[in-house]
């Protein structure tokens, strides 16, 4: 008998637009022949969930700019929409760009020494909640989005910015600065980028750094040894640091006495998107064990599940997309499709079993 489960057929169905999107992104990464843009484009006028599924995907993979050049081949009221938004756009960076000018040109009438004014540090720690994702906009307008139950103190001087993930789940749009890296501190691991994007989580057992834009250079790095680093004024770490490029993956013993020279993993984009897919508030899920996914939907929830003591079901697969946080609806396909209930054994807990 298959023990691989399927949550509503429908939804298998929007696993498999989604990875055909993310074999789009990277067919289109590496330049699209005549014969596969015929195929793109037959592919984003067969149902519109195509072009919606490929513009969510090209936004978390960062590739707008791509789809972009392509956009005479994508169905026409979508262009319109498009290049109408561009010319907004670009008016509105236009009128953001005289006022800047205006500002610094009135700001110099009052600075007639010309000296730079230092910048006093801004400290804040934001926190997320059980089920709670946030996305906060960083004073040098880097873009940070907090996972369930999260927090992270952000410090930012004339010379750095610095974001301290104390726990939880980050992931960060770097505003591009040379001058001044955006360090990622998370239990005695550093990683420090110019501008890129990425994501950390800490674990109870490691650091997980996933990249998705540009490069992120890695070290071990206690926060007191990065204070004193500070005081040292050695601010960027070494180009002989362990380097993580886009599209790929590290994994960080939290053990004090381990290095970083860890493996790094190339990822497909599917697995990236699945990764990520929490900031869309939905858990992917692609064949993992109950076990595994009961544990993942926890971290949304103030509800406790437990599952009974049987090995078989604990390790049955499941494949579907969920929206985070929605325990009722997974607890209704669990009885639906597994033949898997459940019963409440405290006011915030129950159990899952086989349905005798």
């Amino acid at each position: 008998m298959n023990n691989i489960h399927v949550l509503k057929p429908m939804r298998f169905s929007e696993e498999k637009v989604l990875e055909d999107a993310c074999d789009w992104i990277a067919k289109i990464d590496r330049g699209l022949s005549k014969s596969e843009t015929s195929q793109f484009q037959a592919w984003l006028y067969e149902k519109p969930a195509h072009l919606t599924q490929m513009l969510k995907t090209a936004k978390m993979w960062d590739k707008m700019d791509d789809l972009e050049r392509l956009s005479d081949i994508f169905p026409q009221n979508q262009v319109k929409r498009k290049k109408s938004s561009i010319v907004w756009g670009s008016l509105a960076a236009s009128l953001i760009l005289a006022f800047t000018l205006t500002f610094y040109n009135v700001a110099d009438l009052f600075n007639t020494n010309h000296n730079v004014i230092a910048i006093k540090p801004i400290e804040s720690t934001y926190q997320t909640k059980t089920g709670e994702i946030d996305t906060i906009t960083l004073p040098d307008d880097s873009v940070l989005v907090l996972n369930t139950n999260t927090i992270v103190h952000m410090k930012y001087t004339n010379n750095v910015r610095v974001l301290e993930l104390q726990q939880g789940e980050i992931h960060i749009d770097v505003a591009h600065d040379k001058s001044r890296p955006l360090s990622v501190l998370a239990n005695g691991k550093m990683m420090q980028a110019v501008g890129t994007s990425f994501n950390v989580e800490v674990t109870k057992k490691l650091v997980e750094l996933i990249v998705t834009e540009g490069k992120v250079l890695v070290e071990n790095k206690s926060t007191n040894q990065f204070k004193a680093d500070l005081a040292n004024h050695k601010i960027k770490l070494p180009k002989s640091s362990l380097a993580v490029s886009k599209g790929e993956k590290v994994d960080l013993d939290i053990d004090k006495k381990s290095t970083v020279t860890k493996e790094v993993v190339k990822l497909a984009p599917i697995d990236i998107i699945t990764s990520l897919s929490w900031q869309e508030r939905k858990l992917i899920f692609r064949g993992e064990t109950l076990a595994y996914v009961v544990d993942e939907i926890g971290r949304y929830t103030d509800l406790k599940i437990e599952l009974d003591n049987d090995e078989k079901l604990k390790k049955t697969n499941v494949i579907g997309v969920f929206k985070t946080g929605d325990v009722t609806e997974l607890l209704a396909e669990f009885k639906k499709h597994f033949n898997i209930t459940h019963k409440k054994t405290s006011n915030n807990k129950i159990k899952l079993y086989f349905a005798s």
